[in-house]
């Protein structure tokens, strides 16, 4: 009966029902005639309330008429809620009349359930002060009571701008820990949840459409007791892989980011309030909110105590490990139960306890706050010290782009040390990121030894930490040294910031006598070969042992064992193939990356790039074809067949997809800057006297060049004449 209340009130459209509902929760549907067992209020006790409250009977004699003596005539289908809706009504009608005597207005009115509040609750007291324990109304009157007090404790905005608990029975208090927009996968389909951990429960909730002017609400999806929580295994997930969105999808939703973005740059700098600046922010919401649906597909699975599971989509370890160590921290202690009419209150709190109140997606970013970092950061991982025991330990690096965090670099692992000391470089580039989390992973000897949960093999999780890229600190061109406290360990970094204004220059060696910054004409020519030594080389040892490597050619090297490659390259040192044996493979791709991006003109060359940039947009598949094969053809030699030696080899890395997560979309994106980027003097981000592309990676110009590239990766074949393809491929002339 107590439901038939709620759900008459919630029915309402009136706003102001809602802040009746700590009041009305205890009112049943009161018949005369009632001869139910269960415990209701007595007519004397609603009288008692009523005349408390003066305002009630006040406004106007008629409306007293209508609200109590009518109680009596209520039917099985009367609600409380009716009753105030016709009280509402008559109030319309009042004011629509010319009769200026009236005492209230309908704002007053709907001003008056906020304003009683205090005093109802000071009712409820003094009725439960004269209700013997014993009665049947007595629990009743202290859900009331204490409803009502939750509702006090959230009212007053400027002492207590957000709720942070509420009070539930016997006395035990239920705090919010956690709140985060994640993307929930529901038989094969992505869904955007807000999920609150409380000190007692995890729940998920959707955020329902409201009408212009309504106030945010939320349905709950589902909920889980700690108490009954545990997280699925191996085993328990076999059957319910997660399945992984195309990379192809990933970049168009970028392209299209990067396109709504500069287009709406170009008309702020046109209008102000224009009308397409705010089509061109609906259409920018729209795609940052697919992008981030589609992202994330790293798995943490719960679970209740009948075995049903919950899948959570999410980008980071770090994250994961998170939710798992609150969640973890929360079972420990003892937990109250939960009834369905606390279930409801609860979600409907959640309006004011939430912490979280946008989705992390650059469009929800003032103007004036900073858009984050573009460029490259080089950070060295030091050493650790704090760990209570011997452990095999490396780190993992990961930054921020689009709204989620991404892996890019990882040390390697020191073994058998309570303070590994490892020193090493890498360089991360920046997409928009403004923090920097380290994570701390202990190297398992087996599998036995393992975490099996969410269905992943993976190392053990021993610390974890972040910082904030600040631009302004990081602005130096010095070294900024720093040290990450996490669990008792503490892990020493350093860090420079590059902007991409810089990083993007093709600076010619002055040392003629190398092969980084010279062009690859003058390095064939002296080397006698039809492709450079450090291209073949490179590419014959990661064949050799880094086709499986998870992110080969994306996750960052050392940067201190790339410089030294680098040096040995230009120094003609002939034990090079000796010293890339024993360098982390890793280190040898980034050598390989950075000779064709220091390269003083592009390997497609700066007279040919506007034609390929253009070829690319072409609809026709015809027309595209024949001009973007007879381009490439039309490349001087040297870079025609040290590019095609590197498409091969580029595809044979994509056919291990499977094994090192390395797709042909992946590869076009970390080579096709490389291999396309023109020399400063052409480049339209050097030229534009407004570089909208400077303070995005994925700008036009970057993203056509990922495009070109692509498109010859991903045709089968390419009709080479064959005197080059011999000469490629037989050579002796080294």
């Amino acid at each position: 009966m107590r439901k038939w209340v709620l759900s008459g009130i919630l029915a309402s459209e009136e706003t102001y029902l809602s802040h009746l509902e700590a009041l009305l929760i205890p009112m049943k549907p009161l018949r005369a005639a009632a001869t139910t067992s269960q415990p209701m209020l007595t007519i004397q006790q609603i009288e008692t309330i009523f005349f408390k409250v003066p305002e009630l009977h006040e406004i106007h004699k008629d409306f007293y008429d209508a609200l109590l003596p009518r109680v009596e005539d209520w039917s099985h289908q009367q609600c409380v809620g009716d009753l105030f809706q016709k009280l509402n009504l008559m109030v319309r009608s009042t004011k629509d009349c010319k009769d200026q005597s009236a005492k209230y207005s309908l704002e007053t009115l709907l001003y008056k359930p906020v304003d009683r509040v205090t005093r109802s609750t000071l009712v409820l007291h003094d009725l439960l002060k004269h209700t013997p324990s014993s009665h049947p109304d007595y629990p009743l009157l202290q859900d009331a009571l204490r409803i009502s007090q939750n509702f006090l404790s959230s009212i007053n905005e400027e002492i207590t701008p957000r709720r942070q608990s509420m009070t539930v029975k016997k006395g035990e208090n239920r705090q919010l820990l956690r709140d985060r927009f994640m993307v929930e996968l529901v038989e094969g389909s992505r869904k955007l949840r807000h999920v609150f951990l409380f000190t007692d429960l995890l729940l998920c909730t959707k955020l329902k459409k409201q009408a212009a002017g309504k106030g945010q609400q939320y349905d709950c999806k589902w909920y889980i007791p700690l108490a009954d929580l545990t997280f699925q295994t191996i085993e328990d997930c076999e059957s319910s892989p997660v399945p992984l969105v195309q990379d192809e999808e990933i970049d168009a939703l970028k392209i299209k980011i990067s396109q709504i973005k500069n287009d709406m740059q170009r008309e702020k700098r046109t209008t102000k309030g224009s009308k397409v600046i705010e089509r061109l922010r609906k259409k920018l919401s729209e795609q940052e909110s697919l992008l981030l649906l589609m992202s994330p597909n790293m798995a943490f699975r719960v679970a209740n105590r009948n075995g049903k599971g919950f899948t959570f989509l999410i980008s980071s370890d770090y994250e994961r490990a998170e939710w798992r160590e609150l969640i973890r921290e929360q079972q420990k202690k003892c937990i109250s139960s939960l009834t369905s009419l606390e279930l409801q209150m609860l979600t409907n709190s959640c309006v004011k306890l939430q912490t979280v109140h946008t989705i992390p997606m650059t469009m929800n970013k003032e103007d004036d706050e900073s858009p984050g970092l573009y460029g490259f950061l080089n950070v060295i991982v030091h050493s650790a010290s704090g760990l209570k025991q011997s452990l095999n330990l490396y780190c993992s690096l990961e930054v921020d782009a689009f709204g989620y965090f991404v892996n890019k670099a990882k040390t390697r692992v020191y073994r058998d040390s309570t303070e590994p000391n490892w020193n090493e470089e890498f360089e991360i580039e920046l997409e928009g990121s403004q923090t920097l989390r380290l994570l701390c992973y202990e190297k398992c000897c087996s599998k036995v030894k393992q975490s099996k949960e969410d269905g992943v093999v993976t190392d053990k999780i021993v610390a974890k930490g972040q910082i904030k890229l600040d631009p302004q600190t990081l602005q130096s061109k010095d070294w900024q040294r720093t040290v990450i406290t996490m669990n008792g360990i503490e892990v020493k970094l350093s860090m420079k910031f590059t902007g991409r204004e810089f990083s993007l220059k093709r600076m010619p060696s002055r040392k003629q006598s190398g092969v980084f910054g010279v062009k690859i004409n003058a390095v064939t020519k002296r080397e006698r070969s039809k492709v450079p030594l450090i291209v073949r080389q490179c590419v014959e040892e990661i064949e050799r042992r880094g086709m499986d490597e998870v992110g080969i050619y994306r996750v960052s090297g050392v940067a201190t064992d790339i410089q030294a490659l680098k040096a040995a390259f230009d120094s003609n040192n002939k034990d090079v193939a000796l010293m890339m044996r024993e360098i982390d493979v890793n280190a040898i791709a980034g050598t390989l990356k950075l000779y064709f991006r220091e390269l003083p003109e592009p390997l497609f060359t700066d007279e040919l790039y506007p034609n390929f940039a253009g070829g690319i947009a072409l609809s026709d598949s015809v027309a595209k074809e024949s001009c973007m094969v007879n381009l490439l053809l039309s490349l001087p030699e040297p870079n025609l067949l040290t590019f095609l030696f590197l498409l091969d080899h580029l595809k044979r890395v994509a056919e291990n997809e499977s094994i090192n997560k390395m797709s042909l979309h992946n590869i076009a994106t970390v080579f096709g800057p490389t291999l396309l980027r023109p020399s400063e003097k052409d480049s339209k981000l050097s030229s534009s006297s407004q570089p909208i592309s400077m303070n995005d990676c994925w700008s036009l110009e970057v993203m056509a060049q990922v495009q070109v590239l692509l498109y010859f990766l991903q045709l089968d074949s390419i009709p080479t004449p064959d005197s080059k393809r011999q000469s490629l491929l037989f050579s002796t002339e080294v």
